[in-house]
């Protein structure tokens, strides 16, 4: 007979394993893999932009609609602003905006595609007459330009502030 082939060596031999692994494998020692991906806080923000009285466009329908885009936005993700019917203000709420106030990174880009303003082939953007929540936004990057655009913050509430 060869070794471990009686029950008795066979008996401790499995005994000694159990022993053995089982201080191996004590559900402290099991890794518990990396930590979760924090999920940023998201709100709502109520979008107020004011047209202005006259259209001078050239290249598109005066009525097409107004749209609001942000930079954390994905692609095709922007909102159709609703105008008010007596005057020139649209209005929209956008909602899962990311938080980051008080300030952590870059304020956000947001800007206004107006048909009043298209007057050639290239798209044109404002971020004037604008606001988020009650704050209108002050800080314009690239004015006059087609790709006009105004940054901010966004607090919990849904409050846009213009950076420092």
């Amino acid at each position: 007979m060869g070794p471990f082939e009686r029950p008795a060596e066979r008996a401790f031999l499995a005994a000694t394993l159990l022993v053995a692994l089982g201080g191996c494998l004590r559900p402290d020692d099991v890794p518990t893999g990396p930590d979760a991906i924090p999920v940023p806080a998201t709100t709502t923000v109520e979008v107020e932009y004011t047209q202005p009285n006259g259209c001078v466009s050239t290249t598109v329908n005066c009525q097409d609609l107004v749209i609001f885009l942000g930079s954390w936005m994905q692609p095709h993700g922007q909102i159709f602003l609703t105008r008010n019917a007596s005057h020139h203000v649209w209005t929209g709420s956008v909602s899962g905006v990311p938080v980051n106030f008080p300030p952590s990174g870059a304020p956000f880009e947001v800007r206004i595609y107006d048909p009043f303003l298209q007057t050639d082939q290239a798209t044109r953007y404002t971020a004037r007459r604008l606001k988020i929540g009650a704050q209108m936004l002050t800080q314009i990057e690239a004015p006059g330009a087609h790709d006009e655009h105004a940054l901010v913050f966004v607090d919990s509430t849904g409050q846009g502030h213009n950076p420092f």
